[in-house]
């Protein structure tokens, strides 16, 4: 059992990464750097220049800005300078209204917001420079979405921040956890200490419902729905948790003013990690104990294979995302420790390789396909059926598997985001 300290470490690491955002976090990560260049400046800028390595460039570029029924990382720059508060975080643009959108929008059609990628820096990787009248502030974000590492005005450092984790230390390391330990504390916690999870919930099933009216983005999750109605899709546990996440995808990707439960930076990979499980527990009328401890599996889990993956890479969030519901499925439906671990092997056997190009509508469906393949895979595993080790990239040992994962998207796949986001620039 683990002790109270453990415990608490686990808790403190889960607040840490499973916390509220609003809009993407990819524009909102700019708009945060813009914001805090402002408030170092003193004085709204004149003009805004913002450096972002690609891989922010790529998810910023179709993602609908909260508000505005506007896309890209432009308007957000602009948004940040105008009405954002460095201390908001991944809320950042919860003040945006009428008259603060036009004043962003002259600042962009004044052509006095400039996004460039800067080559060479970390995958995640923010620089604002505001300037007007001969003063220049400048606000670096980097590794996470709100990590402020460094901060100047007029060319002297006013703030020095640090990297938020050591490169050279591994996941484990890091994070004191394995697999086992994960479904432990899911398992095992006392369940007043991790009830805080039902706030996600809440916060992405109100999302999802905003989505389901069908005024979002490629309405992705309201069409499965009618054709669940309409008998072309059975009603069964996959389609229902599709509908459900995916038209909180909808909403989200098109701009909704909804905040959603992230998680390890991402909204989509939240709204993946709350909304099945929430769906599987409706359909098998689990109680609210069953819940919580399927929701702190599934968020705690995906945020542990994330550490393997990065935060940005060409490999799409969804398969950690959708990895760590399915783990929480498994469980909702009476999974132990070894089923748990052959629905990891199933998922990496399944998703693996899903191309991230960017946050946009589309996310939707990928959202959708992750979902699917994450009650299937529980179902499989529940079964005693799980991908071998003779299968691919598929180890004995799970945690092997996991790390096979990680090397394929941190090493194995960078020639493939760099051919994406040519491909989208030369559109």
């Amino acid at each position: 059992m683990l002790d109270k300290d453990e415990r608490r470490s686990i808790i403190a690491l889960i607040n840490r990464e499973v916390v509220p955002a609003l809009g993407c976090t990819e524009p909102v990560a700019v708009a945060l750097a813009t914001a805090k260049s402002r408030e170092t400046l003193g004085q709204f800028p004149e003009t805004i220049k913002v450096l972002v390595s690609g891989n922010i460039y790529k998810n910023g570029m179709g993602a609908g800005i909260p508000g505005t029924g506007m896309v890209g990382l432009s308007i957000a720059a602009a948004l940040g300078a105008v009405c954002g508060s460095s201390k908001d975080g991944l809320e950042v643009l919860k003040k945006v209204n009428d008259k603060n959108l036009e004043t962003a929008r002259r600042l962009v059609d004044g052509k006095k917001v400039d996004i460039n990628v800067k080559d060479g820096t970390d995958k995640l990787y923010v620089e604002s420079i505001c300037k007007i009248k001969g003063q220049t502030s400048r606000t670096i974000i980097s590794h996470r979405h709100t990590n402020i590492i460094y901060v100047e005005k007029n060319g002297e450092a006013v703030f020095r921040g640090a990297m938020a984790c050591s490169g050279q230390e591994t996941p484990e390391k890091r994070t004191g956890l394995c697999v086992a330990k994960v479904f432990e504390f899911a398992d095992k916690a006392p369940l007043e200490e991790i009830r805080f999870i039902l706030k996600g919930a809440r916060l992405n099933k109100a999302v999802s419902k905003e989505g389901m009216t069908g005024k979002y983005g490629l309405k992705a999750g309201i069409t499965i729905q009618k054709n669940i109605l309409r008998k072309f899709i059975a009603d069964d546990l996959a389609s229902y948790a599709m509908s459900l996440t995916a038209a909180a995808s909808d909403a989200r990707m098109d701009g909704c003013s909804l905040p959603v439960m992230s998680n390890s930076g991402s909204g989509n990979q939240g709204i993946t990690t709350f909304l099945p499980v929430v769906a599987v527990a409706q359909k098998t009328r689990a109680g609210k104990e069953k819940l919580v401890r399927a929701l702190i599996l599934s968020n705690l889990m995906a945020i542990y294979i994330k550490q393997f993956t990065g935060q940005l890479t060409a490999l799409c969030g969804v398969l950690t995302a959708a990895t760590g519901a399915a783990c929480g499925v498994c469980y909702l439906l009476g999974g132990n420790f070894a089923k748990v671990s052959g629905t990891i092997k199933n998922m990496a056997a399944s998703l693996t390789g899903m191309i991230c190009d960017g946050a946009k509508q589309g996310c939707a469906l990928k959202v959708s396909a992750g979902v699917s393949s994450a009650v299937y895979s529980a179902l499989l595993a529940m079964e005693g059926s799980y991908a071998r080790h003779t299968d691919g990239i598929i180890d004995k040992d799970v945690e092997q598997t996991i790390r096979n994962i990680g090397e394929l998207a941190t090493k194995g796949m960078l020639e493939t985001d760099r051919q994406i986001l040519h491909t989208m620039i030369s559109k």
